[in-house]
């Protein structure tokens, strides 16, 4: 290979042979520093593009993470706020129940049953095959299950109520009506109408009847009420009246002591004498007056009648 050399100011031209070697280092020399010029301009491109990419990737997983995070936030937050409100509800739950256990006791007191058939201080036995649950979508099992509970729970409620206004009403009905004998223990001895006086022999109205016993014996409210009158009256001896509403009063004569006085409230049932012969008698025994709308009636008809 020959390079020729041509100076303008001499001008001679010179000649330079180069062998092969020469001839391979020339063409690294001018071909390999433009390559090489090249790769290394491109290696630079490339790492900037790279380290865009690299800054993008890092960008985004930072974003799924921030996503992750604010997720997982708002799952703590509502998982608080439900548990928030399934405390809230056994709380309320719990006060029904109390309130249940209460009227429960009530209703058992009232209606005279026995406490062992009714305890209500112990959980109701239960029983059934096992059965998948049904829930509602988005909802916690637990959340089905206070939804259940408080459903019954209102039935429950419902129920004693109900069954709580209906003892009320024959209890109120019980104890206000005239029903029963005025003693515990004893047999009548006269009735209600005309009969020979004891004491005369003659034809005369007996305004009552009576209830011979033992002197001493209890004398017992017919029906509650308020006592009208307790002391001395003539004729009657010791006597205690009782006044029942809705035009009813009983009388109670010949009475060994009286046990209220005026203006007590008593029940039915409640001993309120004891039986004498006070007054104009001639023997141990309970002289008993129905008077309804102020005139006398005869009480051998609440004597004899049923509680419906």
């Amino acid at each position: 290979m020959k390079i020729i050399f041509i100076s303008e100011q001499r001008g001679k031209a010179r000649q330079l042979n180069l062998n092969g070697w020469a001839k391979v280092l020339l063409s690294v020399c001018l071909l390999g520093l433009p390559l090489t010029g090249g790769m290394i301009l491109g290696l630079e491109v490339a790492g900037v593009r790279y380290g865009f990419m690299l800054e993008d990737t890092l960008a985004e997983v930072q974003d799924e993470l921030d996503q992750q995070r604010d997720g997982l936030q708002q799952a703590e937050q509502l998982s608080d706020t439900k548990i928030a409100a399934l405390t809230q509800k056994l709380a309320e739950m719990q006060a029904r129940l109390i309130r249940l256990d209460a009227l429960g006791e009530q209703l058992t007191q009232m209606a005279d049953l026995d406490d062992g058939e009714f305890n209500f201080s112990e959980l109701p036995a239960l029983g059934g095959p096992e059965s998948e649950l049904t829930e509602k979508p988005g909802e916690y099992p637990l959340e089905s299950y206070y939804r259940d509970v408080a459903s019954r729970l209102d039935a429950s409620e419902d129920q004693l109520l109900i069954l709580r206004s209906l003892l009320s009403d024959y209890q109120f009905k019980r104890e206000n009506e005239l029903t029963g004998r005025p003693i515990k223990k004893g047999w009548m001895s006269s009735r209600y109408g005309y009969r020979a006086d004891p004491f005369t022999g003659r034809r005369s109205w007996h305004n009552g009847v009576d209830f011979a016993g033992r002197k001493g014996s209890d004398i017992v409210a017919m029906a509650s009420g308020i006592v009208t009158w307790s002391g001395q009256k003539q004729g009657y001896g010791q006597m205690v009246e009782l006044d029942h509403g809705e035009g009813y009063v009983t009388r109670y004569a010949h009475n060994l002591e009286n046990l209220v006085t005026v203006g007590d409230l008593v029940k039915k049932g409640q001993l309120i004498a004891l039986m004498g012969t006070s007054g104009r008698s001639t023997g141990p025994h309970v002289h008993f007056e129905v008077y309804k709308n102020g005139r006398s009636v005869d009480p051998a008809s609440y004597i004899r009648r049923n509680l419906r």
